[in-house]
């Protein structure tokens, strides 16, 4: 009688066995693994793409305002509110504490490796073409925080918020423009694109000026060594070409550990340790030796000539802006990152910080009777529309911007009140702000959300309206292309 064992040890490798129904990933077959890996990558590339992560944010936010106006209001408070972490080293938590110091640490990591690209080999490298999306950040920013102080005039205590209008939301603008602007002009994508991410640099610096209590020196500078021992292997290995091993897998990420939890600790907002990490990391190719050289002259090989490669155009595929040279580790880390970013840190962020009783249509009555939601709302609308597209029409006849050739006006007015899209670090500035007070935090919350929607939806109708009028310009091109042709 044949034993059971011998018959499972004879069965062909890569076939199913009935006494193994489970097996090991190592031990299924070869197809079945590359099957997974590709519905992995395939997974991965779509977090990457700002429509998708813009969509899970929507989702996220409308969720947790669903929630905090049902009879789960109880179970989603009592979940946003539940410590979590070690109290010697002060890091005992809220869950919603958790996700705005910890997961957008890893947002702004990535914003800050995104604006060292830019500035070293990107649009910002250019001073006559960084100075256009840099005087359009800045009109952006003070624009809203005038009118948000207007507003609010005789409100007492409401001064303290006036830095929660001037944010704009990436990657929920870049979504927006993503659906309703598949015909614009790349130029448009590339100019939002410069200048959120020089938003985002603004927003971390008011944050760490004026959104700090105090100091503790002693934690500061630990953060600081901790970032420059981050940055010193990080341009080691940067030269080298590696980002794996032990350093890439265990000293890296403990360091980055010890710098935020060492920010967090000083008082200053452990967001900016992840923004300043995201500066040390390089952002060029590593040293080519002669045979990379010669791969380089020789496209055949898969190399494009000007040191581009299949990945990084993949990448560049899949993020839709050009590279003038093919990072390294950059590269390499915002291709596994930004799925994490995108697809759990900022939803899992929006999930936590929207949740606001409104509590119907009295609530909400009442909240805009505040003037600290108007402000906020007429911030976002009028002031971030008003000031970026001034700043922008300004600055660019001054240098003699070769944007106003790409781009019309009115593709302009549709981006800058698509800038008024405020919602993810707006909401940061305002639980920074107003996170004591339930009532004014609760206004601050619907205030973001009413003013990002409604920019929202007038970009869309504006930048659908041109959206229309390039894709009927295309047609006609290319119906008047076949005549030529054939005469």
């Amino acid at each position: 009688m044949p034993h059971t064992t011998d018959a499972a040890a004879r069965t062909p490798r890569g076939r199913a066995s009935q006494f193994r129904p489970l097996r090991h990933y190592r031990t299924r077959p070869r197809s079945e693994r590359r099957e997974r890996r590709r519905e992995r990558r395939h997974l991965a590339a779509l977090l990457r793409t700002e429509t998708v992560g813009g969509a899970l944010l929507v989702i996220a936010a409308v969720v947790a305002l669903m929630m905090a106006n049902s009879p789960l209001a109880g179970a989603y408070t009592a979940a946003r509110d539940w410590r979590i972490g070690p109290a010697s080293l002060g890091l005992h938590l809220s869950i919603g504490s958790w996700t705005a110091d910890g997961l957008l640490s890893l947002f702004f990591f990535l914003a800050g490796l995104e604006l060292k690209r830019e500035f070293v080999v990107g649009e910002l490298r250019d001073a006559r073409r960084a100075a256009v999306p840099v005087a359009a950040a800045v009109g952006g920013m003070a624009v809203p925080a005038v009118v948000y102080i207007v507003v609010t005039i005789g409100e007492k205590g409401a001064h303290v918020g006036w830095a929660i209008p001037t944010a704009t939301d990436i990657a929920f603008a870049l979504a927006v423009l993503a659906v309703v602007g598949r015909h614009l002009p790349s130029a448009l994508r590339t100019f939002l694109l410069t200048l959120a991410v020089v938003d985002d640099l603004l927003a971390i610096i008011i944050i760490a000026l004026f959104y700090t209590d105090h100091v503790d020196l002693a934690l500061f500078g630990l953060a600081l060594a901790a970032i420059a021992a981050f940055g010193a292997l990080m341009q080691i290995r940067g030269r080298r070409g590696r980002s794996v091993g032990v350093t890439g897998w265990v000293v890296l990420p403990l360091l980055a550990l010890v710098a935020w939890a060492a920010m967090h600790g000083s008082g200053v907002h452990a967001t900016v340790a992840g923004v300043l990490m995201g500066f040390t990391v390089p952002v060029r190719s590593p040293r080519r030796t002669s045979r990379g050289r010669a791969a380089d002259k020789n496209p055949a090989d898969g190399h494009s000539g000007d040191g581009s490669s299949p990945v990084t155009a993949g990448y560049d595929a899949v993020r839709g802006a050009p590279r003038r040279q093919a990072p390294a580790i950059a590269d390499r880390l915002d291709r596994a990152l930004r799925p994490v970013s995108a697809g759990f840190a900022v939803p899992l962020f929006a999930f936590f910080a929207a949740g606001v009783t409104i509590g119907g249509l009295g609530g909400l009555r009442s909240a805009f009777e505040n003037r600290i939601t108007v402000g906020i709302v007429a911030g976002l609308v009028v002031g971030k529309a008003v000031g970026i597209f001034a700043a922008t029409i300004i600055t660019a006849r001054l240098v003699r911007s070769p944007l106003l050739r790409w781009l019309a006006w009115p593709d302009l007015a549709g981006l800058a009140v698509l800038g008024g899209v405020g919602f993810t670090v707006s909401l940061l500035i305002g639980h920074l702000a107003f996170g004591g007070d339930a009532a004014r935090a609760a206004d601050v919350q619907i205030g973001v959300a009413a003013g990002s929607l409604i920019a929202a939806a007038l970009a869309a109708a504006i930048l659908g309206a041109r959206n229309r009028h390039y894709r009927i310009k295309e047609a006609a091109l290319a119906h008047t292309q076949p005549s030529n042709a054939a005469e």
